[in-house]
């Protein structure tokens, strides 16, 4: 299985940045870690195996990218305003300088964000909130409003909120869409998320995919056995949804 590690110095985010690129061509996907996750994790953990034969056989190429969540939510000396910030500035780093890196090595391919955990959150949120980039969104037991405490997930922004923070969780601002070029794009995506039938955030999933098909959105929901917020499930899912 061709395998190429990548590092530069990102502007948006003024610091080295690290990923890794499994296979040469197919459709393109870029693959968020789960909280506070590396960019080798899923290696390590098999997941990057579990798709050997469709890598090898071209008909995905996996872009494993590096999180940044100890320096935005997870962050806990920053202010709420600052962590969300943060985030857009890592939006910058892969809509500006991963997307463009993938396009040079893959020119017009079908283009996939996905992620597992927190990494859910950012294929989601990033990918809706540049629908334009992206054919498909994948997310593996996501949360997708860390405003919103569920369970031991704590609201990581401590009840702090301003725009900023409600145009990057998907949830609350999905329902208030009435833009019909980003509607009629948002239509043209296929969405899918996987979540476990005893996983805490099952019913704010269900919530999730409930607003994103009333808004016509192709949003596909699968509940899989027991709690499956581990990489054992991640191995299969990746297999049925990548």
């Amino acid at each position: 299985m061709d395998r190429e590690y990548i590092k530069w110095y990102s502007p948006a985010l003024q610091k080295d940045m690290e990923l890794l690129v499994f296979g040469r061509g197919g459709a393109s996907i870029i693959f968020f870690p789960p909280r506070m996750g590396r960019f080798y994790d899923y290696e390590n953990w098999g997941v990057m195996e579990s798709l050997r034969s469709k890598i090898e056989k071209g008909y995905i190429q996996v872009f494993c990218v590096d999180s940044d969540d100890c320096q935005s939510f997870y962050n806990y000396w920053l202010h709420p305003a600052q962590k969300v910030q943060r985030e857009i500035q890592y939006e910058k780093y892969i809509v500006n300088e991963v997307v463009p890196l993938v396009r040079s090595k893959n020119p017009g391919g079908f283009m996939i964000a996905a992620g597992c955990s927190l990494g859910a959150y950012h294929a989601m949120n990033i990918g809706l909130r540049n629908s334009w980039v992206f054919n498909k969104l994948v997310g593996m037991s996501g949360r997708y409003d860390i405003t919103v405490q569920i369970g031991h997930y704590d609201n990581l922004l401590g009840g702090y909120w301003d725009e900023n923070v409600y145009f990057n969780m998907p949830p609350q601002y999905i329902s208030n869409l009435t833009d019909p070029s980003i509607l009629n794009r948002l239509k043209q995506i296929e969405i899918v998320l996987a979540i476990g039938q005893d996983d805490i955030l099952l019913d704010s999933n269900r919530l999730f995919n409930y607003k994103l098909t009333e808004k016509g959105a192709r949003s596909y929901m699968h509940v899989w056995d027991q709690e499956a917020h581990r990489a054992r499930y991640w191995r299969q899912m990746v297999n049925n949804y990548l």
